[in-house]
């Protein structure tokens, strides 16, 4: 295990790269320096051609609780130009986790809340454990889960949505996954050994491609029937002639797996 900073621990799995939030003590609260080092390390991850896959996780018995409240009480007296500083910050982690090249599996024990539930809610998929429970609470201290919201909306519907951040209520992880929060429960301890199980399954596929299908996966949402269309019909045509498709293609016909560059 290699340890690049204090709040944020890195793992490499082979083509698999597991970032652990390290605050357990303070139940991983999302800090400027919490969130700047997720930010470097995913940087650092999109930017290295040889990973496939991350995983995200947190150390000790809870996910995140997400915003550190006395850094926020903090924010308090600092002026407008500080505090928009400091929800860009958020807003950078979670665009990168939701748009980056790189597919992110979440492992989710104990809670989720507010900005930790933004964490998982922008990655690709998220495993909990029977126990975790995750909540958009952010109305019940006066504050609105505005940047959360944006990544929110693009996971459930209007309807679970308005109730999850109306009612700022903790639901279980059987409910969030009948809301799609959550693609699997599985037993309490066990989150991140699946989550890096499935992150190893998606790491074998071709870079090119899942690439690719992140960053329509992030831009068809905003696009109408047609323009959605067109976007598509470029990519269809572009990916067929690339290497990786060569590769794909050649592979399966002489039953073999694919080497991809």
């Amino acid at each position: 295990m290699t340890q690049s900073s204090q709040a944020v621990l890195a793992e490499r799995r082979g083509a698999v790269l597991l970032l652990r939030l390290n605050r357990p003590q303070q139940r991983n609260a999302l800090d400027a320096d919490l969130l700047s080092a997720l930010h470097a390390e995913l940087e650092a991850a999109h930017a290295d051609a040889s990973l496939r896959c991350l995983v995200l996780s947190g150390a000790g018995k809870v996910f995140s609780a997400g915003a550190d409240l006395k850094a926020l009480q903090g924010l308090q007296t600092a002026s407008s130009e500080a505090n928009k500083a400091d929800s860009r910050r958020l807003a950078e982690v979670l665009h990168l986790l939701y748009s980056g090249p790189l597919p992110v599996v979440a492992a989710v024990e104990g809670a989720a809340v507010a900005g930790g539930a933004g964490l998982a809610s922008a990655c690709d998929l998220v495993v909990a454990g029977e126990g975790a429970r995750i909540g958009y609470t952010e109305v019940r201290l006066g504050f609105v889960a505005a940047i959360v919201m944006v990544f929110l909306l693009r996971c459930v519907g209007e309807k679970h949505a308005r109730e999850l951040l109306l009612t700022g209520r903790l639901i279980s992880a059987v409910e969030a996954h009948r809301m799609g929060l959550i693609n699997e429960v599985v037993p309490d301890g066990q989150a991140e050994t699946r989550a890096l199980a499935l992150a190893a399954e998606i790491a074998g596929n071709s870079a090119t491609a899942l690439s690719t299908t992140r960053e329509m996966l992030s831009l068809l949402p905003g696009m109408g029937l047609e323009e959605g269309l067109r976007y598509a019909v470029g990519v269809n045509a572009w990916t067929r002639t690339t290497s990786d498709l060569k590769e794909g293609v050649a592979a399966f016909l002489e039953k073999r797996e694919p080497q991809w560059r």
